[in-house]
C-alpha cells in the first residue's frame, strides 16, 4: 500500500512540475516573467508629438523591466493607424486623438477596449521674439504672414480647422505638413512666420520659438488614446507597456511635458 501511494504522489509531482514548466514557458514565449517583469522587444507606435515626453517613458519601462528593449515609432497618427492595419508589426498604438485609435479598432487591430491617457491643445508657434506681432489667429491672415498647418487628416490638422472654424476665420496655408514636428519644423527654418502646433511640441522647442496662446484652442483639445494590438509580438510587453504610460511616474512626465491629465 505505501509503494502505491509513493508511486501517486511522485506522478502528481511530475505533473505538477510539467504543468509549472509549460506556464513558465507561455510566461516567456509573450515576454513575462515569473516576478511579473517582461522581458524583450516592444514595439510602440505613437503619435509625433508624442516624441519627448515617449523617449523618457521608454527608458523607465526599460529600467524598471530589465532585459525589456522599447523601439519606438513616431509619425501622424493617421499615417501609423494605415501602417498597423496594413499588418506592420507593433505591439501598441498610442494616437493623437480617438479618430485614428477607431480606424484601427474598426478593423479588428486593438487587444481590448483603448483608454485615454493624456489631452492636448493648440498654439501659435512663433519665430522668438514673435517678429510679426501674432496674438491671436485672425493675425495669421494678415498681408505676408506665412502659416503652416497641419494636414486635415492628421490630428493636429483637424484640431487647427476645428479651432479656425470656431474664430470664423478662413486661413490658406503654404504647407500642409504630415505631423506636428514638420509644421514645428517650418518654424524653426524660418520658412513659415507660424504654425499651429501642439502646446507640448512648442514647450520641447521653446530655445528656437514662442508659442502664443489663443482662446479658440480650448475648443479643439485632442484627448489622446493608447491600446495594446491584437495581434502585438509581445502581448505582455504590449499590455505592461500602457498599464506603465498610465502609472504616477509617466504621468509626471506627460504633464511636466504640458499634456493634461485625462
Amino acid at each position: 500500500m505505501r509503494a502505491r501511494v509513493t508511486t501517486a504522489v511522485v506522478v502528481l509531482m511530475v505533473t505538477a512540475l510539467a504543468v509549472a514548466g509549460c506556464g513558465a514557458g507561455d510566461d516567456e514565449a509573450t515576454g513575462g516573467t515569473a516576478d511579473g517583469r517582461v522581458t524583450g522587444p516592444v514595439t510602440v507606435f505613437a503619435a509625433a508629438s508624442l516624441t519627448e515626453s515617449f523617449t523618457r517613458i521608454g527608458k523607465d519601462f526599460e529600467a524598471a523591466n530589465p532585459g525589456s528593449n522599447v523601439t519606438l515609432n513616431f509619425a501622424g497618427s493617421s499615417a501609423l493607424a494605415h501602417q498597423i492595419n496594413q499588418g506592420a508589426p507593433a505591439d501598441v498604438f498610442a494616437s493623437a486623438a480617438p479618430a485614428n485609435m477607431t480606424t484601427v479598432t474598426e478593423a479588428g487591430n486593438a487587444d481590448g477596449t483603448p483608454s485615454i491617457f493624456a489631452r492636448n491643445q493648440l498654439v501659435i508657434a512663433v519665430s522668438r521674439g514673435n517678429p510679426k506681432g501674432v496674438t491671436g489667429l485672425a493675425d495669421l491672415t494678415s498681408p505676408g504672414v506665412k502659416v503652416a498647418l497641419c494636414a486635415r487628416q492628421v490630428p493636429c490638422g483637424a484640431a487647427a480647422r476645428t479651432a479656425l472654424d470656431v474664430a470664423g476665420v478662413a486661413l490658406t496655408p503654404v504647407t500642409l505638413e504630415q505631423d506636428v514636428k514638420g509644421a514645428l519644423a517650418k518654424v524653426k527654418l524660418g520658412e513659415v512666420d507660424a504654425a499651429l502646433v501642439y502646446r507640448t511640441d512648442a514647450r520641447a522647442a521653446s530655445a528656437d520659438l514662442t508659442g502664443v496662446e489663443f482662446a479658440e484652442s480650448a475648443r479643439a483639445v485632442n484627448d489622446y488614446p493608447i491600446a495594446a494590438l491584437k495581434d502585438a509580438p509581445n502581448p505582455a510587453g504590449a499590455r505592461a507597456f500602457v498599464a506603465y504610460v498610465r502609472s504616477a511616474p509617466a504621468q509626471a512626465i506627460l504633464a511636466e511635458a504640458g499634456f493634461q491629465a485625462p
